[in-house]
């Protein structure tokens, strides 16, 4: 067995016996040996633009998913099992493991409204771009903020992006809905499954009966053997604006590049239409929901398919000559911030929940609709979202947006083994950053290994966890020549626990040479945020 270094990361190849694989058409695979460096795709999703993208640069697909030689993992699904063998800092998987709790409805709902009752005993103050004037305030990836670019917006309130959304498992809120016209929508569902609408009172007596039969069932034991489906209802939006007469929303991206440290960008994606005129009235769900799984239910999509889907330009555009000057718009307004300070905001929430092992990365669909007061509102995000290319436009953003997402994680990963410097990014094109543990003005890695290091040895230790602290399971030993340049690990809750409110003053009053040593000037702090704002981290105010 020996050691194979490539321009992915450094793994070791193992023997590999033929295998009986059969593609899609039936034809037997083989699987391939040698050096490598080896991607594993599993699922339809994409598959093309990725494989395209790893071959394009000498590298060769496996197709038995047992394999643990792999480079790439893509997989459009979780298991348990994709997880158990992963290799930190060695290999690279799609999908942060429990990224539920940003990509499902319940999820999501969950988070942001534990995000405000917790941020809504600070005091944010006023709009604005800052670091922590506490150093020992910690981020997920451990470093003390005077460290980090981080850009602090006004937080927002639930109701100001998220319709009002109740829980059918929680009787209090399921109760509280009788009046409004609601959509309802199946927690751990995309693309439209199960979606259905209340517009009368009998629809909702229906449903309400529907669901305490459901209760019933779990009380007397009889769904024992399965879950049964949560839901959740989200008020109808009814005053959309229109394109054209039609009804439209917008995807975005979020892409979480690293997780250990976090660094988050932003990305416009598309415009959905649907193909009727939007009637509030209709039964039809393909009048309201504008995804192309919906749209190709329509008997004239064949026909309209071209006109479902606009780039950004296109509705850019078309805002500019109608609406910009009748609702005192600014010139190519076109969301962008907006989208930023929520997409910031809902990462915010989750960032010390999810998983952080170097080597994590996800891209996440982020669905927006925009009311005719021009009031955007946050419908979902969704992970492993549609890399379908069935129209001329989908066929120019999403190549683009898979090969920079790649590239950006290619290049994030390669820099933290090599204790790079880690800004500028070279193949950052159309990708916006909203959040990085690393200061843009930093000179290496390195050196962040160096201050944490630091700031672990003068830091006492309850204030440095601020809960149970937590090991993350080491990778398999390696006895490759370039181990000395892997990044050292952290223990886990470096990664994702902040201090409690007890240590942090316990630590102010009894710590304060250590803040005085590491409190920053005045200058040295202007110099941060000059850089930040070199670097197009977005300085979002409380006014579009």
């Amino acid at each position: 067995m020996c050691c194979v270094c490539v321009s992915g990361p450094c793994i070791m190849a193992q023997p590999v016996q033929r295998s009986k694989l059969k593609d899609l058409s039936g034809r037997q695979i083989e699987e391939p040996r040698g050096p490598g460096p080896f991607y594993f795709f599993g699922g339809t999703n994409g598959a093309k633009i990725v494989s395209n993208y790893c071959e394009s640069r000498g590298w060769k697909r496996i197709y038995n998913k047992d394999r643990e030689d792999f480079n790439l993992k893509w997989c459009e699904t979780k298991s348990p099992a994709q997880y158990s063998n992963f290799r930190e800092g060695r290999q690279l998987m799609y999908q942060i493991p429990n990224n539920k709790v940003l990509t499902t409805k319940i999820g999501l709902l969950s988070s942001l409204q534990q995000y405000e009752r917790v941020s809504s005993r600070v005091s944010h103050g006023q709009a604005l771009s800052q670091f922590s004037r506490n150093p020992w305030h910690r981020h997920p990836c451990g470093l003390p903020c005077s460290f980090c670019s981080v850009v602090i917006y006004r937080r927002l309130k639930m109701e100001e992006f998220i319709p009002t959304t109740l829980r059918m498992d929680v009787r209090e809120e399921r109760e509280a809905f009788f009046s409004r016209m609601w959509i309802c929508k199946p927690t751990g569902m995309n693309q439209g499954r199960g979606i259905f609408l209340l517009k009368s009172k009998e629809d909702i007596a229906a449903f309400r009966l529907k669901l305490k039969h459901m209760e019933d069932c779990r009380f007397n034991r009889k769904m024992h053997y399965r879950q049964p489906q949560a839901y959740i209802v989200q008020h109808y939006i009814q005053n959309p604006l229109l394109l054209k007469g039609k009804k439209f929303d917008v995807r975005s991206y979020l892409l979480i590049a690293c997780t250990a440290p976090y660094v988050v960008f932003f990305r416009h994606g598309y415009v959905r239409l649907t193909c009727d005129l939007y009637d509030p009235t209709s039964k039809n769900l393909s009048a309201h929901l504008t995804n192309q799984y919906m749209q190709k239910k329509n008997p004239l999509y064949s026909q309209l398919k071209e006109d479902t889907v606009w780039s950004m330009e296109s509705f850019n555009a078309y805002v500019n000559d109608r609406f910009q000057a009748a609702k005192d718009l600014p010139r190519d307004w076109v969301l962008g911030k907006r989208m930023q300070q929520i997409m910031s905001q809902c990462f915010l929430a989750v960032k010390s929940k999810l998983d952080c092992r170097l080597g994590f990365f996800d891209l996440i669909g982020c669905d927006f609709l925009v009311d005719e007061d021009f009031k955007v509102w946050l419908l979902e995000m969704n992970c492993n979202p549609a890399l379908h290319t069935n129209c001329e436009v989908l066929k120019e953003v999403i190549p683009s947006v898979v090969v920079e997402t790649l590239d950006l994680t290619l290049e994030i990963f390669r820099k933290i083994r090599g204790r790079q410097k880690i800004f500028p990014l070279v193949s950052q094109r159309e990708f916006v950053l909203l959040y990085s543990a690393f200061s843009t003005t930093e000179k290496s890695s390195m050196e962040l290994q160096k201050h944490t290091k630091d700031a672990q040895k003068t830091e006492p230790r309850r204030f440095m966890c601020g809960t149970e602290e937590k090991s993350v399971p080491s990778a398999p030993p390696d006895n490759s020549a370039n181990d000395s340049a892997l990044p050292k690990r952290r223990s886990r809750s470096m990664s994702g626990h902040r201090p409690t409110s007890t240590s942090q003053n316990h630590h102010e009053s009894g710590h304060s040479h250590y803040t005085a040593k590491l409190k920053l000037s005045k200058s040295t702090l202007n110099r941060h945020l000059k850089a930040g704002n070199d670097h197009h981290i977005p300085v979002i105010t409380s006014s579009e």
